[in-house]
């Protein structure tokens, strides 16, 4: 079953987004990332500049397939075609479809309301079909990743 984390109370989404996505590029996993089309270029555009140092692979899913598979982090509006199911980073305020696919699966919920809302009604969603919830709360914890 799908491991689900929900990380909580983040002030930047983008930001945390990139230094969670470094980190699990690090460790050697394979991730997608989910949101609307204008957040997925935000973060796009964010990742080429965001450590010139360290940089991460990464490309949107309509990519040349040859690239698809050698690159470790892939921008996707829809998981209809991922070209693989390690890790799933959902930035969008949906239920993504097919996420129960992925070995891993995170949802980064920022300090909004709007946002807040939309993440209780997905953490409700994923406890009432069984599937057991980590909670990783920034305010308390500290701004990790």
């Amino acid at each position: 079953m799908t491991e689900i984390a929900f990380h909580f109370n983040v002030p930047d989404k983008l930001a945390y987004s990139c230094r969670l996505l470094r980190k699990a590029y690090l460790s050697g996993a394979s991730i997608v990332v989910t949101a609307e089309p204008a957040v997925l270029a935000e973060l796009d555009q964010l990742m080429w500049s965001f450590s010139p140092a360290e940089f991460v692979p990464h490309c949107r899913a309509d990519a040349a397939e040859v690239t698809l598979a050698a690159t470790p982090v892939v921008l996707a509006e829809s998981l209809q075609a991922c070209p693989h199911y390690g890790v799933l980073v959902n930035l969008g305020p949906e239920i993504p479809g097919g996420f129960e696919r992925f070995e891993r699966f995170i949802e980064v919920v920022a300090q909004s309301d709007e946002d807040r809302l939309a993440a209780r009604s997905r953490w409700k969603h994923y406890t009432d079909r069984g599937y057991a919830m980590k909670r990783h709360d920034l305010a308390t914890a500290g701004e990790g990743a």
